[in-house]
Order: structure tokens, then C-alpha cells, then sequence
């Protein structure tokens, strides 16, 4: 059944005609059947034309019938963040040369977009996601829901969280059975502040990442219901929370995700205003980070801003650390950190006219734009008591009007 396949994709590799290949072995008509399965044939026939191609057919065979076993394997080994053993099968897969004669050529391209997702290689992802969006009515069902779910976290990662929520929501979950997208249907609800969707989709995820024994994601999963239940007040039960999330990151030795787990405990503690260990905690989130990273900032200005609030450090060092920020921001294009370090610098600094009218007429469209729903209702909060103060109450209805209309 494969073995023609086989012999026309090695045949064609090497370039040969079917008449010099089939020389003292049998006639063009009967490697042309062969090549389009539409014949019966001697084992001893594809012995020989196997030696002449200089293959060994019975492996190519079991390579090829494995094909699809390996991408599902590969697709566990994703879902599963596996760094080594992932990395080492698109190794594998890449010196597959069959894999462009397999009926599961368009699978492999859509894990590869999904493994390029997950180093946040997006520009890589989204060539394979526009060439397969070619041909979707032509997809299976599984793999058609398969781009629905990549294309939902390439949306994700460039932060377009309405179509997130839109294409993940379409997927046929009996045919798609991979419950892992309702983590990213959570991660997506989260940043739209929508705490009950979010709370209910990582739940899911979390009952799923249990099933498969997957510790690490069961970790990402239960900090995102922990943040979903925070209340207006400092609350023990979810520092404690926080806690153990901490001490299961040590004993699956994760590192990257004990830096996630400190972020989130230092934010507790900050809208607590418990600054001291808000601080804290911010700071060793830090520790754990790259600096050139965009977490690492996000944890910067968030100790930057709890120590100016506690007054726990001397303000120069504190100017200082905001003025790095805003250079490794603009070094790297983080248009986001560009803004906040910017105003950190203004709050730091006193300039408290020019703080106002930056975060008028620069950052808050730019959080608007950008589907940022925590620093926009906090902006839009500080601008409308900053203008009540300044009895400015024209500017003020002008703000109480966005917040009345969100």
C-alpha cells in the first residue's frame, strides 16, 4: 500500500526516470502502477527496486505508518511543556523526509506553528497558520479544530483577546479532545477581567492537567483560579495559597513558574498594602528572571512602585532601577514598559502635572488600544480624582463617562 509512495518520493528525490530506475526489473507501465497503487506486485520486484533507490523498505515502511502515532506523541510532549524531549522530536521530525508524502503533512505543520507558539516565535507560527487557513475546508475535523486552537494562542500572544475568546469558543471539543485550549480560554477571560468565565475555564484545564498527570500546568491552572477568588481585602487563606504553589515549584523544580507564583503573591500582598513584602516578593520574583525579559520588568515596576508607596528605599536607587527599566524597554521595543517606567519616573520624580498628562494623552489610549483592562480602569481611576482635586470637572465628567460606559 505505502511501498509505491515510497519508491516515486525516492525515485523523484534522486531523479530518476521510471525507465531507468525499472532497467532489467520490469517495464515503465508497471512502475507507474506501482508509483499510483493500481497493481499487484512481486516482493522481489521491490526488493530490487528498493537496492537500485538504496533504502531498506521495511523500515521506511514502519516509518511512515508511524508517522501519525509520533505527531500526537509530539503534540503530549507540547501540551506538556517538555522542553528536551519536545525539542528533540522536532529535531527528529525535520530529518523525516517522508513526512512530505503523509497524509498527516498538514498535522506536523500545525504542531510545528504550535511548537513556535510555545518560544513565543510568532512571526514563524503565523506563515504556517496563513498557508493551512488556505486549504481549512479541506482539513479533517481534528486538525481543522487544531488551527482553531493554535490560531487562539497565536491571538493570545499578540494580545488580541477578543478573538482569542471568539475562535477558541468555536472549537468542537467531541472531536478535538484536548481540554488543555480552556486554559487558554481562561488566560484570555483573566486579562478581560472576567473572574467567573476565567475562574470556570481554568478549572477545566486544571481537572484535565490532573487527569494527565502534567504537575507543571496543574500549577499554571491553580494560580489562575487563585487570582480569580482575590478580594478587595488582603485575604491569609489565598497567601497561603500562594504558598504552596511556591513549595510545589520547588519540588518539580521549576523555576520559571516559582517566578510567577512570587509575582502574583508580591501583587497580594501590594494591593493589600502590605508594601514591605510586596517588595519583597517582587524582588525575588526578579532574581529568577532574565532582565532583558518583559516579565522581569513587569516584576521591576512592580517593586518600584510598592517601595515608593511603603517609602522602604531610598528614592534615588528607586529612580535609578525606573530609569534601566525604561532602557531596556526601548532597547527591546516594549512599548507597554516604555510607558509605565516613563510614568514611574514622573510619580518618582514629583512631576505630578506632567505624570497626568502623560497618562492622559500617551498611555491610557495606548491601554485602551491594546486590550489592557487592569491598568486602564486603574488610569481611568487616578485620572478622575487627580481632575476632582484640581476642581478640573470638565475633565473629570470626561473621564466618569468612560468608566460609566466600560
Amino acid at each position: 500500500m505505502y511501498e509505491g509512495k515510497i519508491i516515486k518520493f525516492y525515485r523523484e528525490k534522486y531523479k530518476l526516470t521510471q525507465e531507468q530506475l525499472g532497467k532489467n526489473i520490469c517495464s515503465v507501465t508497471h512502475i507507474s502502477k506501482i508509483e499510483c497503487g493500481q497493481t499487484k506486485y512481486a516482493p522481489e520486484i521491490i526488493n530490487l527496486l528498493s537496492k537500485r533507490l538504496g533504502i531498506d523498505m521495511e523500515l521506511e515502511v514502519a516509518n511512515f505508518m508511524n508517522i501519525k502515532q509520533r505527531l500526537l506523541h509530539w503534540h503530549d510532549v507540547i501540551i506538556m511543556q517538555l522542553f528536551e524531549e519536545m525539542n528533540q522530536i522536532n529535531y527528529e521530525f525535520e530529518m523525516e523526509e517522508l513526512i512530505q508524502i503523509s497524509e498527516y503533512h498538514d498535522m506536523y505543520q500545525l504542531l510545528r506553528a504550535k511548537y513556535f507558539l510555545t518560544y513565543n516565535k510568532c512571526t514563524e507560527a503565523f506563515k504556517i497558520i496563513k498557508k493551512i487557513q488556505k486549504k481549512e475546508d479541506k482539513l479533517a475535523p481534528y486538525e481543522q479544530n487544531l488551527l482553531k486552537h493554535i490560531l487562539g494562542i497565536y491571538y493570545l500572544a499578540k494580545q488580541e483577546y477578543g478573538k482569542v475568546i471568539q475562535t477558541l469558543k468555536s472549537i468542537d471539543h467531541k472531536v478535538y479532545k484536548n481540554p488543555e485550549f480552556y486554559y487558554h480560554l481562561a488566560v484570555a477571560y483573566h486579562t478581560i477581567k472576567a473572574p467567573v468565565l476565567a475562574y470556570y475555564y481554568a478549572e477545566k484545564s486544571h481537572l484535565f492537567f490532573k487527569q494527565i498527570n502534567n504537575y507543571l500546568r496543574v500549577i499554571d491552572a491553580e494560580m489562575l483560579m487563585i487570582i480569580q477568588v482575590q478580594g478587595d481585602t488582603l485575604d491569609e487563606e489565598i497567601i497561603n495559597r500562594f504558598k504552596n504553589l511556591i513549595r510545589s515549584c520547588e519540588l518539580c523544580n521549576a523555576p520559571d513558574r516559582k517566578a510567577k507564583v512570587l509575582h502574583n503573591l508580591a501583587y497580594e500582598y501590594y494591593r493589600g498594602k502590605n508594601f514591605k513584602e510586596a517588595s519583597k516578593y517582587y524582588k525575588e520574583s526578579m532574581l529568577l528572571k532574565d532582565p532583558e525579559c518583559s516579565s522581569y520588568l513587569l516584576s521591576l515596576e512592580g517593586y518600584i512602585r510598592s517601595s515608593f508607596e511603603g517609602n522602604s528605599s531610598n528614592l534615588e536607587e528607586l529612580i535609578h532601577d525606573a530609569e534601566v527599566g525604561l532602557f531596556t524597554a526601548k532597547k527591546n521595543n516594549y512599548t507597554l514598559y516604555v510607558h509605565l517606567f516613563k510614568l514611574l519616573l514622573y510619580l518618582l520624580k514629583s512631576k505630578e502635572k506632567e505624570y497626568y498628562h502623560y497618562l492622559n494623552n500617551r498611555a491610557l489610549p495606548m491601554f485602551i488600544k491594546s486590550g489592557f483592562t487592569f491598568l486602564t480602569e486603574r488610569s481611568k481611576k487616578e485620572l478622575f480624582n487627580y481632575y476632582s482635586k484640581m476642581n478640573l470637572n470638565e475633565q473629570a465628567m470626561e473621564i466618569a463617562q468612560l468608566i460609566v460606559n466600560t
